[in-house]
């Protein structure tokens, strides 16, 4: 469908309103949805997955940096001197090749999450349809379940017990009641029950939308590499602006002072050298490079089933040092088998061990128990989470009773429960579902003997196995509103509640959950397993996948909510269970204040707040769609196995991010110490811009498009723009050293403006590419082959008649060039000293400001 705003038509230009009792029966018809499409009242919204391409155009052009350059080839234009243009057209060739890249990455990503996007399911012509989001129109009719999200603004039309999460748009984790008539707001989630909401707003009208936009203006995701760059662009703005004062005056002077080069018109000639040392000045293809780098990597991924929601998530889980897991969905597949079940005494325990551990389906109610009726119905609910589910497997046939009501299952109570009245006989009563903890907390029959019960069901899930407990409490009086609004809100328990069976689920362990998590170990990545089931049975499941640590899992409902305590717990345990929702998130939050980068995997919709919280959030792609969305990576395929590969191009864009930062800032380094030098020594800058272009374009311009996409395994280490600042200090100083050295030499000995200028153009290669080839240590075979390469352009732009005529190169005497052979080599070893100095300090600072430790228990 073609992206179009919605805001372009007005609702009040629908020919006729929908009649409500057919809207609420058939939905709308193809002819009202036809309009609404015209009218472009369709549900268009902004993709999180690139950039829009006025955003790329800006970025790419709208530059502080950009804007000298314009200038600068603007000059050289009025001066006629259009064969100085070479850095022009280097900077408009970045640009190409930036906004080409990028476009090119927006086209794959959006195709690729437009593909895997979730459908809403909607009613149309009376029949429920599947549709993308962005087709959905004004007043459409939505049917939601649990974990879906709304996806537009709308009012509840039915609701089957329906529960929505408006944290996301709140902060507030409690869960909100929605009955007939509420109003139910984009970007909140289902989180129990299930039901129908008409749309009232849609795309940019929606409140969720409206907030998001608002936000963007003010939050960006947490990325060193960005922020570096917009430290290194305001520094240089600052400076740029009195340097290019002080060069100019310089060579006005150098020609003979102000009233001697207007007279003689050198003052052209100033201008132009002035010029070639601004440009240099400007490290115009950094954030290009960085662009391209994330760019190529999202695309990258995309082909391996990872969709990069945000092109900066890849820097981040490089710089992860803390992932926290969910069991379900991650530590294995999401697959919820039926283990077996029990019938229990009078005292709440089991008159054999669990059976049925390989279940023959039951397809009549009639030759079951009923309590094994009411499982079957539990299971056959269309609002059933997966768990309930697997219990169609053993009860294939549903009750031919329905209840009088029913509480659908919510992970912030961890219970269902559902009513039969007086005349469904032998399963009247209230039916509840649940984790056996929720015994602690209701009025339970006196016979019942809780504390053993809990005991036994704690070795059973010491074994792997999800237990979850059956209940039965007794109708006392008529089923009316009053008597039983606090259950079906969900508040309250019923009473005299007696336990009357377990039932046992088990999961399967995913086959590359072990392998992943031990290159996590590998990569000094502390590792945190965070579930909502029983803490033995997380443990259990934990140490299945090979997690080593101590005692069992730490029961997150026994935490005090302070947070120093739970920081505390988290710097010192690993595996957590019985934890809701709100603790999740809390516990991301505990472990970003410990210091920590922290990563959160989960699918369901339990996991949304924290997923949400995370510096790093990570969805399932068979998750929940509320997960999903507030995910910066989806994990397409749903394996865990993907996230090594991630780890792998972050760091591959941060390390050669680092090495791209370390050229460009010595660049501009020894650019400025040069312009200052020869401004205050008032002596011709010894180069012509197009000289300048050259040998930008052999030190770095064409090594950064190969050092943005080269392989790289180092590992994240805080504080790259400090390292890039001190490694570009030395070569900056050598090679204006050299320099000086080289230009004293011409002067002192007479030698013509064009032989100190291609001197100097010798010099300056030279220590350059020695520069370079530090910044490629460790040497592998293409990053020799590159040397090789730039060596070669280098010869072939030195020898080459048409070069040399258009660099207006001028051979230099015999002496000149020793004295540049020897100057260049005493550059070459400053450059030396200056990078093994910086390598021992960086070395040492390593070891003594490293990043917050890896609990011992995460490894």
């Amino acid at each position: 469908m073609a992206r179009a705003k919605t805001e372009d038509r007005d609702p009040a230009e629908l020919r006729s309103a929908p009649d409500p009792a057919i809207l609420e029966a058939k939905g709308l018809n193809s002819v009202q949805v036809s309009e609404r499409l015209q009218l472009r009242l369709a549900n268009v919204q902004p993709r999180t997955t690139s950039r829009s391409i006025a955003e790329i155009l800006r970025t790419h052009l709208m530059t502080l940096f950009n804007l000298i350059i314009g200038v600068c080839a603007l000059i050289i234009v009025l001066l006629g001197r259009w064969l100085d243009l070479l850095f022009a057209i280097a900077a408009v060739g970045n640009v190409v090749i930036g906004l080409v890249q990028e476009y090119s990455a927006k086209r794959k990503l959006d195709g690729i999450a437009l593909l895997h996007q979730d459908r809403i399911r909607v009613l149309r012509d009376g029949m429920i349809i599947q549709i993308h989001r962005e087709q959905v129109v004004l007043d459409d009719v939505v049917e939601l379940r649990r974990g879906d999200q709304v996806p537009a603004d709308g009012v509840v039309l039915s609701s089957n017990d329906m529960d929505l999460d408006e944290s996301m748009l709140t902060g507030e984790a409690v869960p909100v009641a929605k009955r007939r008539g509420d109003p139910a707001l984009s970007g909140t989630a289902v989180i129990a029950g299930s039901g129908r909401v008409v749309v009232t707003a849609v795309g940019e009208r929606a409140h969720a939308v409206k907030l998001t936009t608002a936000a963007k203006k003010y939050l960006k995701i947490n990325s060193e590499i960005r922020r570096a760059l917009e430290r290194i662009a305001f520094w240089l703005s600052i400076i740029l602006i009195p340097v290019t004062a002080l060069v100019f005056n310089g060579q006005m002077l150098a020609n003979g002072g102000w009233r001697a080069a207007w007279a003689t018109g050198e003052w052209r000639e100033a201008l132009v050298t002035a010029v070639a040392s601004v440009t240099a000045m400007v490290p115009q293809g950094l954030a290009l490079m960085t662009t391209i780098a994330f760019a190529v990597a999202a695309v990258k991924l995309a082909r391996h089933q990872v969709l990069i929601q945000e092109q900066p998530a890849v820097e981040i889980l490089a710089r992860v040092d803390v992932v926290c897991l969910d069991k379900t969905g991650t530590l294995t597949d999401g697959t919820i088998v039926f283990h077996g079940s029990t019938s229990l005494d009078a005292a709440g325990l089991p008159f054999e061990g669990i059976r049925n551990t390989d279940p023959q389906p039951v397809h009549s109610t009639h030759a079951i128990e009923p309590w094994q009726q009411v499982l079957a119905h539990f299971g056959h609910d269309e609002a059933a989470n997966p768990t309930a589910a697997a219990l169609t497997v053993p009860f294939t046939v549903r009750p031919a009773h329905r209840p009088a009501y029913s509480v659908q299952f919510s992970s912030v109570r961890r219970w269902s429960a559902v009513t039969f009245g007086h005349h469904a006989d032998s399963l009247a009563g209230h039916w509840v579902l649940g984790a056996p903890e929720i015994l602690k907390h209701a009025q339970v029959s006196s016979d019942v003997d809780v504390q053993q019960l809990l005991r036994h069901t704690d070795g059973i899930a010491a074994q792997g196995l999800r237990t979850l407990l059956l209940a039965h409490a007794p109708v006392r009086g008529p089923l009316d509103e009053a008597t039983t609004i606090p259950l079906r809100r969900g508040q309250a328990l019923p009473p005299e509640l007696k336990p009357v069976a377990l039932v046992t689920f088990k999961e399967n362990v995913r086959r590359d959950a072990g392998t992943t998590l031990e290159y996590f170990r590998e990569q000094q990545v502390g590792l945190k397993v965070i579930s909502g089931d029983n803490p033995k049975t997380v443990a259990a499941v934990a140490r299945e996948v090979g997690l080593e640590f101590d005692g069992d899992g730490i029961d997150a409902s026994t935490l005090s909510s302070d947070t120093e305590v739970l920081r505390s717990a988290m710097a010192t345990h690993q595996v957590f269970g019985r934890v809701t929702p709100e603790q999740k998130a809390a516990m991301v939050e505990a472990l970003q204040a410990n210091g920590h980068v922290v990563a959160m995997t989960g699918d369901g919709i339990n996991d949304a707040l924290a997923v949400k919280k995370a510096d790093l959030g990570i969805a399932m792609g068979s998750g929940a769609p509320a997960t999903k969305a507030v995910s910066r990576m989806v994990l397409l395929d749903g394996k865990f196995s993907r996230l090594p590969s991630v780890l792998e191009e972050g760091r591959k864009v941060i390390a050669n991010t680092e090495r791209l930062a370390n050229l460009f800032l010595a660049k501009t380094a020894y650019a400025i110490l040069l312009g200052l030098f020869f401004a205050v020594a008032f002596w011709h800058f010894p180069f012509l811009p197009r000289q300048f272009s050259t040998a930008d374009f052999i030190m770095l311009g064409m090594p950064a498009f190969v050092l943005a996409v080269m392989p790289s395994a180092q590992r994240y280490r805080r504080g790259f723009l400090r390292r890039s600042a001190l490694f570009a200090i030395p070569p900056a100083v050598a090679i204006v050293t050299s320099l000086i050295v080289v230009s004293a030499f011409g002067r002192r000995f007479g030698d013509t403006a064009a032989e100190i200028q291609t001197a100097s153009f010798i010099c300056l290669t030279l220590v350059g590419l020695w520069v370079l080839i530090t910044a490629l240590r460790p040497m592998t075979g293409p990053r020799v082959t590159l040397i090789g390469a730039m060596y070669l352009v280098l010869g072939l732009v030195l020898l080459t008649p048409i070069s040399q005529q258009y660099h207006l190169f001028a051979l230099p005497t015999a002496e000149l060039l020793a004295v540049t052979f020897v100057a260049s080599l005493f550059g070459c070893g400053l450059v030396e000293l200056g990078h093994r100095g910086y390598t021992a300090m960086v070395e040492k600072s390593s070891a003594t400001n490293a990043s917050p430790a890896t609990p011992a228990s995460a490894r």
